[in-house]
């Protein structure tokens, strides 16, 4: 499931005078995965449903 919008991102990239290549965008999501599974994962150890910005 993509989680981030790759005109959002190339945006970003050429405000920075760079390029992106096209293995980023799969990478970037698999960064994301990562980070929400481990929020939703202390989320459930603190017996919540709510995900909140410390979850981070």
């Amino acid at each position: 499931m993509p989680y981030i919008v790759k005109k959002a991102v190339q945006d970003y990239a050429r405000r920075n005078n760079m390029k992106v290549s096209s293995d980023f965008y799969a990478a970037m999501d698999k960064e994301i995965d990562a980070l929400l599974t481990a929020a939703a994962g202390r989320c459930k150890d603190n017996k919540r449903k709510t995900l909140k910005a410390y979850d981070l």
